[in-house]
């Protein structure tokens, strides 16, 4: 921005986020890009606790870009928080579900505070999670306001979703055999956040574009799909990612985490580090079969071993420490393994050149995150979007084993399972190629997003439509 416009010249941006780990993370990453790259201010909405949850777990920027986000603490309806269960026949974190209800309502301070910054900037621009549409839906009566919906899933997940939604198809497909093995929805979500999303569609059509956190070296076949379905064929689309840093830097050794100390010592791509993200429980049987196939594959591994998160995970954290090992595991492994039962700094995990496998859940935050480090992946999908992200991982970008078929989910998987998964990932033929072929995405992601890159130039082409 020129340093001699007036405030009033100005564009504001201002993120909402749905209040899930995940999701908080992705507009977070976004606000601290457009704030160290083009210098916009950016705000941030949500309530406290989860304003305080998204600055606490961010890692991969420094203390000074984060200090020039403007944090609104909106207030949020009271409602009941209760504890994730392990052993539902859906393993969808339906114990989020009182918060996502009570965040709809967050719709009339969101109207409020982007009413009162209308009248000192010229343009505001709000972006907001897809699933947060009916919250910013007044926004449509202020002038000079305007709306962009953040797409938080994969542009492959998001085409099919949509796709499966349409009675008469708008073109005919030619991925007849993706069509005929592609994961179904079924067992990936509960009605009620089935009908929360339904909601949000509804609410949907006043935006003036979409912004997916991808790149068209991942997948840009599907985002030309995605445009071509009515009505999206008369939208902008911004295909922005990855949105989060592809080089992470910590200035201060002190503050490493001791598991990067731990990796310093190990060769390269020796380690497989192993998380299931912020949504996923395991039953207690299934974290013993998990700690033995670990232990009889021989391979080493950095193993982030927490609950679900609740709904408020300042201080629901404890539950951790209910986690069982098999007795004496720790001290059993502790030549080749490390168990880490806190949140670990992924980003600079996954960087590390020690770290030559990813075992995951595969959310979209693990998945792009993994792309970008070129990292190859064994997909294990709990619910929601994870099954076909897995697929996309494992049969169309070929950059990833699956530890577990979707239409199993509900069987245990056994220790030998996950040996098996562990030693075809670390220590075969078969994974080094997955290995090379991630190396090479990887390279070509971290090339997208440079100055210059495909990425880059869609985010410039952002900034440049917003503040016209």
């Amino acid at each position: 921005m020129n340093g001699h416009k007036q405030p009033q010249d100005e564009v504001l941006v201002i993120m909402v986020p749905l209040p899930a780990q995940g999701h908080l993370n992705q507009l977070l990453h976004l606000s601290h890009l457009i704030i160290t790259s083009y210098g916009l201010p950016v705000h941030y909405a949500g309530s406290a606790l989860h304003n305080h949850q998204a600055k606490l777990r961010l890692h991969g920027w420094n203390s000074q870009s984060s200090a020039k986000i403007h944090f609104h603490d909106l207030q949020l309806p009271s409602y009941t928080s209760p504890l994730p269960n392990t052993d539902n026949s859906v393993h969808f974190p339906a114990h989020l579900q009182p918060l996502f209800d009570a965040s709809v309502h967050l719709r009339q301070p969101v109207f409020q505070l982007v009413q009162q910054h209308s009248a000192k900037f010229r343009r505001v621009v709000v972006i907001h999670d897809s699933l947060m549409t009916s919250v910013v839906q007044d926004v449509k009566d202020i002038p000079n306001a305007e709306t962009y919906i953040f797409i938080p899933i994969s542009a492959f997940t998001f085409f099919f979703h949509s796709w499966d939604s349409i009675e008469q198809k708008p073109f005919p497909l030619d991925d007849s055999d993706v069509l005929n093995s592609i994961p179904t929805n079924d067992g990936c979500f509960t009605p009620e956040i089935i009908n929360l999303g339904k909601y949000q569609k509804e609410c949907m059509g006043f935006e003036s574009g979409w912004l997916y956190n991808t790149s068209k070296v991942i997948e840009g076949k599907y985002i030309q799909l995605l445009k071509k379905l009515p009505p999206n064929d008369k939208i902008k689309h911004f295909v922005v990612g990855p949105i989060n840093p592809v080089e992470t830097k910590t200035n201060n050794e002190e503050h490493r985490h001791m598991c990067l100390q731990w990796l310093d010592k190990q060769e390269k791509d020796s380690v497989i580090y192993v998380s299931f993200g912020s949504t996923t429980s395991m039953t207690d049987e299934q974290i013993m079969e998990l700690a033995l196939g670990l232990e009889r594959s021989t391979q080493k591994f950095i193993w982030v071993l927490r609950r679900a998160d609740t709904a408020d995970v300042i201080t629901g954290s404890d539950e951790v420490r209910k986690l069982q090992l098999p007795e004496e595991y720790e001290e059993r492994v502790k030549n080749r393994g490390m168990v880490v039962k806190d949140w670990a700094p992924q980003l600079e995990i996954l960087q590390h050149p020690s770290v030559g496998g990813f075992m995951s859940h595969c959310g979209w935050n693990s998945c792009i995150e993994s792309f970008s480090m070129g990292v190859p992946m064994a997909a294990w999908p709990m619910h929601s979007d994870q099954p076909r992200n897995a697929f996309l991982v494992t049969s169309i970008l070929k950059t990833g084993t699956l530890v577990r078929d979707w239409i199993h989910r509900d069987e245990m998987v056994s220790s030998s399972t996950i040996e098996n998964a562990v030693r075809k990932l670390m220590a075969s033929a078969e994974g080094e190629g997955m290995r090379k072929r991630a190396a090479e995405l990887g390279d070509a992601v971290r090339a997208s997003v440079a100055k210059g890159g495909e990425s880059r130039l869609e985010l410039d082409s952002f900034i440049s439509h917003i503040t016209r």
